[in-house]
């Protein structure tokens, strides 16, 4: 049975059990600090079991791309190492919302893997939660009476807290779970040691694949446990286990998930896989990698150096190492490979095939940089060795290589013991901790539990219609952040738009309507989908209603740059063709920022005709036209555009301006003409094939080109006179000037300088101590090699506080094999400098002016 046949029976089934069947959620989190990748198929229904939403559908299955590589699910040393562990894998889930709970759990299970997948009954054992003294919690006996009916009671094992009680996290929704585990091994290995023995030991032939949770209880932030008013069920099966166990195989990279892009590695490698253990790793890793990347570009998050962004970047950066140290791979590779990657999973993941283009363009893009990287990384390296100690790098520097260069310890040692030096491993550890106990503090927040005034699980939201409300605060929590006390309101209804889509979060006031106190909000987010209001004070008398005041003046000026980026965005397409896509958004009250696709700086002339298009609709006055509850199908066929990256639920908003129709729950001009005016001020490339505009609307707009007008203004006072065209031009002709007389004094010192110097020739060879400005001994080095066809010419001393070397080989010497570059790159750790050059000439400068004297004796001896 194929992979793609699994999945889909798995589907199948569920159906057949009354389950809605609904698509994947992005890999890429948005709207939950709490996260930045979906790492369980449970985070899209987060909001469901903290009852915060109400579920569309009770019975919920799907197959979900997940990713674990950093916080407490964190998988990515082992992956590549072992058998199973993944950064990116598809959990496979059934779901129940207050609906069916342990026994049809059970009873579906147990159907689907011994009577669909036909897995042999004997090989399956089962764990149940065995209880625990410290939280009071019995053993769960009624989930041990249900797998009864199935399984022989010896097969069935209690576990600990640790392995058989779910947690989503330090608070909220949690339970007990039952483990399902296969035993996969041969006959012969299982008549030397029970199966049972070696459940939860980490073996990789007795492997968990199943995990039903049973939600029952609430954790609160004090540690007590309360139970839930409705229980849920919350299942995951790891895809590619029970790939690996269907097809009968011992290693899930042995499946058909992952082979075809491991041939295709090992094709581009020109090696066979399975002849050599550190190779085969280095495949393994690649594979697993590669997935992991391309999904999340495909999901909108492209490498860069922060939080997510510099997550993914890691995960390449560790795949293109593993290519460069064990398959010799010194060019980029990874981006050909994707190839294979999409039509293997382009199907079931249309994403894939919808950004090819844009995933392969990235990561090639990436993969030169990385190699850029290693090599001034391994330039920093040289100059470490110079000032080595003993043969051994101090671990503050390697660490420093490592963090600031992206030079992994392991490639370090591998280039030191080339030269029989070695890590101080100690000190590069001890400066890892310290950096992880920095981003621990930062990222440390303690929250208090929710305080409830008022019934109620989330607000309605009527800013659309009003920026003024009176409202009740349904309940509140004290949250602690770098020592900062701050506290979330969640109001029974809010005019304040809540941080999304790109768009930023309202502020504003609550104003007593009794007693008149005011509390300012800060801001507004959305946490999944509740709306918290972030105040630095509580109200003193907290059940008061209250007057909810957006701040109207930022408002209105976020909305006209909401508005022009639909209308832009429109503009887009039409001058640059249907291919662009939006790839990410910011809008607020000082300016829009708009990410798109497209492969190519836009000319002056397509940003003229985009400005005015959209100027062109502002004019026009166009009204807005709404509808906030559409069919998702019936806007689709409307032709509202959608964001790929986004999910979106069964209803939706639709936004119409004129031909500008999109899906979007932002907040926005009433009509075209309120924008005022618009105006592009740079645009830019951020990644390849990705291009970001950054643009002013409205009031805006207006101080932008007051600012400029008074820049010209200010030009022409400078220049004297009234027309600043004039006056340019008749500045750039005295420069012209200037820069001819400049060159002939220049020649003039050079003739000079070179008579002088050829009077110092010994041997073919000149020395010099001193230095003129870098042009000027450029020409002169030019001029001594038409002089000297046999000769040496070494110039250094300082310069601006630093050390510099000229070095001019003739061309003779050249012919014989000696290299100005190469030469002074050899000595360039001594003065801590970089630099470069052609063979015949070369010139560098460094920071250690006290190495001069040594890295000339070198030279002198390595020409000698």
């Amino acid at each position: 049975m194929t992979s793609q046949q699994i999945r889909q029976q798995f589907l199948d089934f569920f159906a057949s059990k009354q389950h809605t069947i609904v698509p994947s959620a992005p890999m890429v989190v948005k709207n939950d600090p709490t996260l930045m990748f979906t790492n369980a198929g449970m985070n899209q229904f987060k909001d469901i079991f903290l009852g915060n939403m109400t579920a569309e559908s009770s019975r919920v299955a799907d197959t979900q791309k997940c990713l674990r590589v950093s916080g407490k699910h964190n998988d990515l040393e082992e992956v590549g190492h072992d058998t199973y562990h993944h950064t990116m894998f598809e959990m496979l889930g059934n779901w129940s919302f207050g609906d069916y709970f342990k026994k049809e759990a059970i009873v579906w299970a147990w159907e689907f893997l011994t009577e669909k997948m036909k897995i042999n009954p004997k090989n399956i054992y089962v764990t149940v939660f065995g209880g625990d003294e410290k939280d009071k919690l019995e053993a769960d006996l009624e989930a041990k009476e249900f797998w009864k009916e199935h399984i022989a009671e010896d097969r069935i094992i209690f576990g600990s807290k640790k392995d058989n009680f779910w947690e989503m996290g330090d608070t909220g929704p949690c339970g007990p779970c039952s483990e399902i585990h296969v035993d996969i091994r041969s006959e012969e290995e299982k008549a030397k040691i029970a199966g049972i023995e070696l459940v939860n030991h980490d073996h990789p032939q007795v492997i968990e694949i199943w995990n039903l949770v049973f939600m029952q209880f609430n954790r609160k932030a004090d540690g007590s446990l309360l139970e839930l008013p409705a229980k849920h069920v919350d299942t995951g099966m790891g895809f590619e286990r029970l790939c690996m166990v269907l097809q009968g195989k011992q290693s899930n990279y042995d499946t058909d998930v992952f082979q075809p892009i491991i041939k295709a590695i090992a094709d581009k490698a020109k090696i066979t896989y399975g002849q050599d253990t550190k190779k085969d790793i280095a495949m393994r890793v690649i594979a697993d990698h590669l997935r992991a990347v391309s999904f999340a570009i495909a999901d909108g998050q492209l490498p860069s150096n922060n939080k997510a962004g510099y997550v993914i970047r890691r995960i390449l950066r560790r795949a293109m190492r593993y290519g460069y140290n064990f398959l010799d791979f010194k060019e980029p590779f990874l981006y050909e490979i994707f190839d294979t990657l999409e039509k293997q999973m382009g199907e079931a993941f249309p994403e894939l095939t919808r950004e090819k283009k844009l995933i392969a363009k990235v990561i090639q893009e990436e993969e030169h940089t990385f190699l850029r990287t290693l090599e001034n990384g391994i330039k920093h390296l040289a100059m470490l060795t110079q000032k080595a100690t003993n043969n051994i790098i101090n671990g503050e520097d390697a660490f420093t290589l490592y963090d600031t260069y992206g030079f992994p310890l392991d490639l370090t040692e591998l280039i030191l013991r080339e030269k029989n030096m070695t890590v101080d491993l100690k000190g590069f550890e001890k400066a890892m901790q310290e950096q992880k106990s920095r981003s621990r503090e930062d990222a440390n927040v303690e929250m208090d539990d929710w305080i409830m005034l008022q019934d109620g699980s989330h607000s309605t939201f009527v800013g659309y219609d009003s920026s003024i409300a009176g409202v009740k605060i349904m309940k509140h929590r004290k949250v602690v952040k770098k020592e900062n006390t701050l506290y979330q309101l969640v109001l029974d209804k809010t005019p304040f738009y809540a941080e999304m889509g790109g768009q930023v979060g309202d502020s504003g006031t609550l104003e007593d309507t009794i007693t008149g106190e005011q509390i300012k909000v800060i801001e507004t987010q959305k946490e999944n989908e509740l709306v918290v209001h972030w105040v630095a004070e509580l109200p003193k008398n907290l059940s008061n209603t209250f007057i909810a005041q957006v701040d109207l003046r930022a408002r209105r000026r976020t909305e006209a740059h909401h508005s022009a980026t639909h209308l832009m965005h429109i503009a887009l397409r039409s001058v640059l063709g249907s291919h662009v896509e939006q790839k990410g958004s910011l809008v607020n009250a000082d300016c829009l920022r708009f990410d798109f696709s497209h492969f190519q700086k836009m000319t002056a002339e397509e940003i003229r005709k985009v400005e005015r298009k959209v100027n062109e609709h502002i004019r026009q006055n166009i009204t807005l036209e709404e509808w906030r509850e559409m069919p998702i199908e019936e806007a689709k066929a409307k032709g509202a555009m959608a964001l790929f990256n986004e999910k979106y639920g069964n209803k939706v908003r639709v936004v119409k301006f004129g031909n500008s129709i999109e899906l979007c729950g932002g907040t926005h001009a009433h009509s075209t003409g309120d924008i005022g005016l618009f105006k592009i001020i740079s645009e830019s490339a951020i990644a390849a094939g990705v291009r970001r505009i950054e643009a002013v609307a409205g009031a805006a707009a207006e101080k932008y080109l007051y600012d400029i007008s008074d820049t010209i203004s200010m030009a022409k006072e400078i220049l004297k006179t009234p027309d600043l065209e004039t006056g340019l031009r008749r500045l750039s002709e005295q420069a012209a000037t200037l820069k001819k007389q400049l060159e002939a004094a220049t020649k003039e010192k050079i003739i000079d300088r070179l008579e002088k110097i050829l009077s110092m020739v010994k041997n073919d060879f000149i020395i010099l101590d001193k230095v003129d400005t870098p042009e000027i001994m450029r020409a002169l080095c030019f001029e001594l090699r038409k002089k000297m066809q046999n000769g040496i010419f070494i110039a250094y001393g300082i310069s601006n506080d630093k050390a510099v070397i000229h070095l001019m080989i003739g061309d003779e010497r050249v012919k014989q094999g000696f290299n100005a570059g190469n030469i002074l790159k050899e000595v360039s750790p001594l003065i801590s400098g970089n630099g470069g050059g052609q063979p015949f000439y070369a010139m560098i400068n460094g920071t250690n002016a006290d190495g001069l004297t040594t890295a000339i004796e070198k030279i002198k001896s390595i020409l000698a």
